[in-house]
């Protein structure tokens, strides 16, 4: 009897010893996926930043149109409290409390809506608030695209910051997928040089900087002016007669094609003239750093593909 008490007796340390192995192990890991959690809201911005929250952001204010239809695309569009003029798309977004215009923002109209993440477009005279947002220790988030790849780089870090990274991460990887399908079929194809209308009075381009010019380069073409030193440069006659660009380009300000592009014709001596390879682009899919970016490319792409197909055959 004495030796059956004393197996029944350690059989129950070991029932006992297992429990609390088993117990300490998932106190461990929730302890851990917990810890993940937190260091989840953390991200670098694209000045180098370290941008971390406490807790997933639930009222954000976005500073740029681009940036806007990026949250959305990162599944936190709901979280959006403030925006800037022009924030159009998608179409619900036209609705969200503006803050101000794109280049004059209201500090204090930003505070009133108590935002947990500011997000501002340091290129778009955003580097002005930045530095009183950090001041006010209210989180800020920098956005500089100038890469295709940086869309999906914004749209991953907006949905770690709003808690909805597996929507994010979904849509940046679509995005990169389409991205490099269209690099694979049109980067390497003969170079095309081209110029991009931004605009006819003043006549303006962008330079090699410009996310426009890095779709041209997708495209396998060459941006005509794009050593300017200024992004968006104004330009003469004169140096697009000497450029002598084969395609030009143009997106105007909406959906249809502006017809100042046919005053090109006035000189049949231009390249793209001759050939005919004056383009529209509608300017909401390509001067947008969004995921319709790639809309616009595909448009480009097949414009200098045709460009292409009128070429006379090198004899």
């Amino acid at each position: 009897m004495k030796i059956l008490s004393l197996f029944k007796t350690l059989s129950l340390f070991k029932t006992l010893a297992l429990l609390l192995l088993v117990t300490n192990s998932v106190f461990a890991a929730n302890t851990l996926a917990a810890n993940d959690e937190v260091s989840n809201y953390e991200v670098t911005d694209f000045l180098g930043r370290k941008v971390r929250l406490e807790q997933a952001a639930k009222r954000i204010v976005a500073l740029a149109p681009h940036i806007v239809e990026n949250v959305f695309s990162a599944g936190a569009g709901d979280k959006i409290v403030g925006a800037v003029d022009y924030c159009d798309y998608p179409e619900v977004a036209t609705k969200i409390p503006r803050v101000g215009a794109i280049s004059t923002y209201s500090l204090e109209a930003i505070i009133q809506l108590n935002p947990d993440l500011v997000i501002v477009w340091h290129s778009g005279h955003g580097s002005k608030v930045l530095k009183k947002l950090v001041a006010l220790g209210i989180p800020a988030y920098a956005s500089d695209p100038h890469s295709l790849p940086d869309v999906a780089k914004a749209i991953e870090d907006y949905g770690i910051l709003a808690g909805t990274q597996t929507t994010a991460k979904k849509t940046a990887d679509n995005f990169r997928q389409r991205y490099q399908l269209l690099k694979n079929n049109f980067s390497n194809a003969d170079t095309v040089s081209t110029l991009y209308q931004v605009w006819n009075a003043p006549l303006q381009t962008i330079n090699g900087k410009s996310i426009i010019s890095a779709v041209i380069r997708l495209c396998g073409g060459k941006n005509a002016f794009g050593d300017a030193i200024p992004i968006a440069p104004k330009i003469s006659i004169e140096s697009v007669i000497t450029q002598n660009p084969e395609v030009i380009i143009a997106s105007g300000m909406g959906e249809a094609r502006p017809e100042w592009l046919d005053a090109w014709k006035q000189w049949p001596t231009i390249h793209a003239v001759k050939a005919d390879n004056l383009y529209f682009v509608p300017p909401d899919i390509i001067q947008r750093h969004t995921m319709r970016i790639l809309d616009g490319a595909e448009h480009m792409c097949r414009h200098l593909k045709k460009a292409r197909s009128k070429r006379k055959p090198a004899h």
